[in-house]
């Protein structure tokens, strides 16, 4: 922390240790109403003013969950910190006040015009800037700067963002920012703060130990109105909670997960149980195959193709029937299903291939028999895969106005997680089963001696239409 910095405002210590870590990487957790935000806007001002004096510049970029949120850190954290800085400073440095203007970021697109974000500015004489938009892989991608990501754990598309931004910050020296309070464990902030590595500064602050440092809060008054305990365990003890809409959380997740699965070179030769969920313009064309042992479905082969035509989605699934022994097979037929399905019905039979119609009732249908499914101990998926546990734990339970529920998709995947429907068909396939049969031979008697029967031998086994 610089000389000047202590005139200007009286911080608190976990504050204070907070700004003047001067790690490149440095990540806080911090309780809600504890001013991480607040302070983080004080080390990006203080670092502008101190570049100012000793005639060099600083960019900083502050990216926000939206633009709501870039403007009020704008108006209520930078403005005031760079209005009292100036009080201290003006005597030091040349070229008169800093500047706040409004600008338009322009991030060109691969078709049509270019997308638009609004842009909060801090303008200093000698060129410093401090830029505050809302966050999105086009904003993280588009500066070379020092960074803030502020409430990172809430930033839709987060790992999306993270791709974008840190190889633009690991080419040169910039100093990268994380704060949040959690916000469960399916984002990129879960992962930062959990990560077994050397690179990053961490600091913890739950609303205790800020109170303990001097905090102005009544904690029992805060945690009355919070009326939510789960909602208080994590942000205010930041106590890593799986958001409870989550229809599959981490731990059974985790539960159902086991090595070495995935690999189709260790297919036994059972009967197998596949579901294939059609993919339409951007989203994922997923086949999952299980291979039924003992009442148990091990994953064999996840399949994930993007922006891939129709013809070579019958390929993979032809593949598919070929290397595997296909009991039966469930397909998304809503859309552009329709003619996907009817060709497979065509190609393997009517009785192997069915297609579903996605509705609210029958998805909510098939995701419970998955849930079940796994609640038993009945599926085991691969360990290690992080784009199926995405998948897996995006999908969401949501009350509507009308008290009924439905399933949606977060946004923090790279589809639509389009390999938790696949394994959910593949799942409802199983609990259909096998159509069950037997039969009691019978000695031909007098009169069926001479019976006898031709074959359409041309024909072949096709003519069944069935599971042969």
């Amino acid at each position: 922390m610089s000389a000047p910095f202590a005139p200007v405002i009286n911080f608190l210590p976990y504050q204070q240790a907070w700004i003047s870590d001067q790690s490149r990487f440095k990540i806080g957790m911090f309780s809600r109403q504890t001013g991480k935000t607040f302070s983080t806007g004080g080390e990006c001002a203080d670092d502008c003013f101190t570049a100012w004096a000793e005639d060099r510049r600083a960019r900083w970029v502050i990216l926000s969950r939206g633009e709501r949120q870039a403007a009020e850190m704008m108006t209520e954290v930078i403005k005031p910190f760079t209005r009292a800085y100036y009080e201290v400073y003006n005597t030091l440095v040349k070229g008169g006040e800093p500047r706040f203007e409004e600008t338009e970021f322009r991030a060109p697109q691969e078709k049509g015009p270019d997308a638009v974000y609004k842009a909060l500015e801090v303008a200093f004489p000698n060129g410093s800037r401090i830029t505050a938009l809302p966050a999105n892989p086009d904003t993280a991608r588009g500066f070379s700067a020092n960074v803030i990501l502020d409430e990172f754990a809430f930033h839709a598309k987060s790992r999306e963002i993270w791709a974008a931004l840190f190889p633009v910050i690991s080419k040169g020296q910039q100093k990268l920012r994380v704060i949040s309070t959690p916000n469960g464990k399916g984002n990129k902030f879960y992962e930062l703060m959990t990560s077994e590595d050397s690179v990053w500064s961490r600091h913890v602050v739950d609303i205790y130990e800020a109170v303990a440092q001097g905090l102005d809060r009544d904690i029992d008054m805060l945690r009355a109105g919070m009326a939510d305990e789960d909602a208080w365990a994590q942000e205010y003890e930041l106590r890593w909670l799986d958001a409870a809409s989550a229809w599959l959380d981490y731990d059974l997740i985790s539960s159902c997960e086991r090595a070495a699965l995935g690999d189709p070179a260790r297919y036994l030769g059972g009967p197998c149980y596949v579901g294939v969920d059609i993919a339409t313009r951007n989203d994922l064309f997923v086949i999952v195959v299980l291979e039924e042992i003992h009442g148990v479905l091990f994953t064999r082969e996840i399949i994930a193709r993007k922006r891939i035509t129709f013809a070579e989605q019958d390929q993979l699934l032809d593949d598919v029937f070929r290397r595997y022994r296909v009991i039966r097979c469930g397909m998304d037929q809503t859309g552009m299903g329709e003619k996907p399905v009817e060709d497979a019905k065509r190609r393997h039979g009517s009785e192997r291939v069915q297609g579903v119609l996605f509705t609210s009732a029958s998805k909510l249908e098939l995701a419970t028999g998955l849930k079940e499914a796994m609640q038993d101990r009945r599926v085991r998926i691969p360990a290690g895969d992080v784009a199926l546990r995405a998948d897996l734990h995006a999908i969401r339970s949501v009350t509507g106005a009308t008290g009924i529920r439905r399933l949606v998709a977060d946004t923090d995947t790279d589809g639509h997680a389009d390999r938790f429907w696949a394994c959910a068909l593949a799942v409802g396939c199983a609990e259909t089963g096998a159509q069950p049969y037997a039969y009691t031979p019978v000695r031909p008697g007098p009169d069926l001696a001479e019976f006898d029967r031709d074959v359409a031998l041309t024909g072949g086994f096709g003519l069944r239409d069935g599971i042969w």
